[in-house]
């Protein structure tokens, strides 16, 4: 059995060091935004313009971030609580693991955010997804041995829960 607090902490540091990228991203935008070479000399030099939209996109990134983690240490918090390893039901927290993925070892991690990062533990790799999403939508409140369907695009995945915890 996998351990989530392991599997958690990961995404964790993954969010943490996006966020030190995004905060030093927003710094260089914000420095370029206000130093004398942004100054305008024609109506058409917008660097600076350029430069403070660039640190206002950063900053809100930095908020997405910093709720990112917030919610990922709630996450870990109700799972020291509850201490429940084998799971039922799917909910948020939960690693699922379909029929078609047994072979190869892929796992979904149902998480509050950092939707699409991937990592791999104890030789099992892990795609984190949303509620939001159309596989976290499709598994959420199923069970071992549910069938679920989902539709992206074209394609339509009909495939069987064999695990979760």
């Amino acid at each position: 059995m996998m351990n989530k607090a392991l599997l958690i902490f990961n995404i964790l540091q993954y969010l943490e060091q996006e966020l030190a990228h995004c905060k030093l991203a927003a710094n260089n935008a914000h420095l370029a935004a206000i130093d004398d070479q942004s100054v305008a000399e024609t109506q058409y030099d917008t660097l600076a313009i350029e430069s403070a939209y660039l640190a206002e996109g950063q900053s809100r990134r930095i908020a997405e971030f910093e709720s990112a983690i917030d919610d990922f240490q709630q996450l870990a918090v109700q799972r020291v609580i509850t201490k429940k390893e084998t799971l039922k039901t799917v909910v948020l927290g939960s690693a699922v693991q379909l029929a078609d993925d047994l072979k190869c070892g892929n796992w979904f991690f149902i998480a509050p955010a950092a939707a699409g990062y991937r990592l791999s533990i104890d030789e099992k790799n892990f795609t984190v997804i949303t509620p939001k999403s159309p596989m976290g939508h499709a598994l959420l409140n199923k069970e071992v041995d549910d069938e679920i369907e989902v539709v992206l695009g074209n394609n339509k995945r009909v495939d069987d829960i064999i695990a979760i915890f």
